[in-house]
């Protein structure tokens, strides 16, 4: 292979610009791609791949669609001027049995760059003629370096892919790397060394080095991964003193003014058992939105208040922190249970009062934001810890509360749907129980999608149902006026429709700018009624329990995805009334279209869930980076599931044969999973 006789003078920590050929003013640039380090560069795999090793023949090339032809130029380049500003050149090509024509527009430089009588690989779409063939504008590569697999890269202005590709191949020349995979395990699993793998990735020396370069790839990020969570899960699994032995679930039950659902009763249960042990309870309880997931946190936190233990929510915003609040009490209205709300703009000498309360052990149950880990928290006797929509929060966030006790029971709750297999990967940390029905009672929410010429039509829909005494949404994506002029923004739409439209209704503005008060002012008016239609962003998304609305329009449906489209949703078809959705769209992209038909065809969160995977990957799909999934630069857990089993078997035997990864073998595979999940656990 070309370059592993240099000297390797960098390491994969050294910054960018100290690469040759890049400097200040490209290291900038690459920092646009997330390039910062030459490691950066050196895993930033190419998007696609242009495979310009399996070339044809002239007379075998297939009209219309894009070929590779290894062709010999037989005369000089021409040129010819049509029109201002437009000027072609011409020239002729032959495989050595058959001429074929080729035309530029407005290129120059390929009179100096085709030479009579070289051999070139051409790229490019072929037009038939009787006797001969035309391409017009191909790309061309000399032939001794164009028969290959080209890599093709993101770029960036000012920086195209062969300019990126060129600079990969210098960082692999120059840098010095060691594998981290101990021998042991890559013989085990037939893996190919680091440097090969990831030169084939970058400069394919045949497709089938390349698959096995991306195995390895695939390979070493997923063991890393679940290496990680293992580990994490085994720190969670100290014994506890919040052993809770007594089960009240039934005298909870009884209180209750509807049956919990079979799936609820069956999480309880499991949470239940898994409270009366000696290690603490690490358990996601995942369920769609609206499976009732709130009621089953209900039952434990009354189980943990008889049984002598505190309870703890942590939110990740105010109006949920509430929303969970007025819940809560509601649930234990009838009980000696005292609920509590610590948030951000609790009142300084209200703050005290709980504080002191919680350390007096006074409040059986507190229910808040980030608040609840502020230092000065303290519990008398905190037994069970919940956190909602966990991938809100980061890692450290989801311990920090945990630590306010001596190892507390812990249940993370979160309505983002994702496949069970993937979920026990993903969440390998946790234990898992899923709220797979609704309860009764739930209506199906008909959805349907419209283009903009249709938006006065559905906001008529939208009034039909005011006027009837239900209430509605219109969500946008956009607080305010951007230089994104064709999406329409919250205050421009609160506007146009509260003076426009609706005017004589009383329409209310929500959107995540605003302070803790003010939201919490428009959500307790929307509540009550006195707002009927809320023009909002998706501030909305989780938490909003309001069963008189009904009706909801989001604009600009295509710049959301398809789970953030199916909590938006969430928001209405919580009452006894029939409940619609209306997209507004003009999105002509393939993948906008059919996410947009997924939300019509379907109200089941597991296939919405699915389908999200599939077009955004893991990584978007569970939100920014920092919220406790690393980010996967190669492997595809849809699709890698084979290896992901491998990968899990083998994470299982290491750590069960070395738990702390002990001893110079396992160096860098320490290393590189602490800098793999040192970016997400703040």
């Amino acid at each position: 292979m070309t370059g592993t006789s240099k000297q390797k003078t960098l390491k994969t920590s050294t910054q960018i610009k100290y690469l040759k050929g890049v400097g200040e003013k490209r290291a900038a640039k690459l920092s646009k791609l997330g390039i910062f380090t030459v490691g950066d560069l050196i895993y930033f795999f190419p998007r696609a791949y242009d495979d310009r090793s399996k070339t044809v023949s002239i007379a075998e090339a297939v009209e219309g669609e894009v070929n590779v032809i290894r062709a010999a130029v037989c005369m000089p380049v021409t040129e010819h001027k049509i029109r201002k500003g437009m000027t072609i050149y011409k020239t002729k090509v032959t495989d050595g049995y058959m001429l074929m024509n080729l035309t530029f527009f407005n290129n120059k430089y390929v009179k100096d760059m085709l030479v009579e009588g070289e051999e070139y690989i051409f790229a490019g779409k072929v037009k038939i003629r009787a006797y001969t063939a035309e391409m017009s504008s191909p790309s061309f590569e000399k032939a001794e370096s164009g028969e290959r697999i080209r890599p093709v890269y993101r770029q960036t202005e000012g920086l195209n892919s062969k300019a990126v590709e060129k600079l990969a191949l210098t960082a692999l020349d120059c840098t010095e790397l060691t594998d981290f995979l101990p021998v042991s395990l890559r013989d085990a699993y037939c893996l190919m060394p680091l440097e090969s793998a990831l030169r084939n990735m970058h400069a394919p020396e045949s497709e089938d080095l390349f698959e096995e370069a991306k195995r390895r790839l695939i390979f070493e990020e997923l063991l890393m991964l679940q290496i990680g969570l293992m580990r994490l899960k085994s720190k969670n699994s100290k014994t506890t003193a919040c052993v809770i032995p007594g089960d009240f679930t039934k005298d909870f039950f009884s209180l209750l003014p509807f049956e919990m659902t079979n799936a609820q009763k069956r999480a309880v249960a499991e949470c239940v058992e898994n409270m009366k042990l000696t290690v603490p309870m690490n358990r996601l309880l995942q369920g769609d939105v609206g499976s009732g997931k709130t009621a089953v946190a209900a039952a434990l936190v009354y189980n943990a208040a008889k049984n002598g233990w505190q309870s703890a929510l942590m939110a990740p915003t105010e109006v949920l922190a509430q929303q969970h609040y007025k819940t809560f009490l509601r649930f234990f209205e009838n009980t000696d249970i005292k609920v509590e709300l610590l948030t951000g703009s609790t009142p300084a000498a209200e703050k005290k009062a709980i504080k002191n309360r919680l350390l007096s052990g006074e409040t059986d149950f507190a229910v808040g934001t980030h608040a609840l880990i502020q230092k000065d928290v303290r519990f008398g006797r905190l037994g069970f810890v919940i956190t909602d929509e966990q991938h809100r929060f980061g890692v450290n966030q989801r311990t920090a509360l945990g630590e306010k006790g001596e190892q507390p029971h812990t249940l993370v709750m979160s309505a983002t749907p994702i496949p069970r297999t993937l979920a026990l990967i993903i969440y390998s940390d946790l234990d898992l129980s899923v709220l797979d029905e609704l309860p009764k009672g739930r209506q199906k929410i008909e959805t349907y999608c419209v283009n903009s010429e249709k938006r006065e039509r559905a906001y008529g829909y939208v009034k039909k149902h005011l006027v009837e005494g239900r209430q509605g949404y219109i969500v946008c994506p956009l607080i305010e006026e951007s230089e994104e002029r064709e999406l329409i923004s919250a205050h421009e739409l609160y506007k146009e429709l509260s003076d426009g439209f609706f005017r004589g209704f009383s329409v209310g503005l929500l959107h995540g700018k605003m302070k803790a008060d003010e939201k919490r002012a428009v959500m307790n008016e929307f509540a009550k009624g006195n707002i009927q239609l809320l023009v909002s962003t998706t501030v909305i998304e989780v938490g909003i329990d309001v069963p008189n609305a009904v009706i909801m329009v989001i604009e600009n449906a295509e710049r959301f995805g398809l789970s953030q489209l199916h909590q938006l949703r969430g928001r209405i078809g919580r009452g006894e009334h029939k409940s619609t959705c209306i997209l507004i769209s003009d999105a002509q992209n393939e993948d906008a279209v059919h996410r947009l038909k997924v939300m019509c065809s379907t109200a089941d969160g597991f296939k919405i869930a699915d389908e999200d995977l599939k077009q955004r990957g893991p990584g978007d799909f569970f939100g920014s980076r920092q919220h406790g999934l690393p980010d996967l630069k190669i492997a595809d857990m849809m699709t890698d599931t084979a290896v992901l089993r491998e990968t899990r078997q083998a994470a299982q035997k290491m750590l069960k044969e070395n738990p702390a990864l002990e001893g110079e073998d396992y160096r860098g595979l320490r290393e590189k999973i602490n800098e793999m999940f040192t970016r997400v656990m703040n």
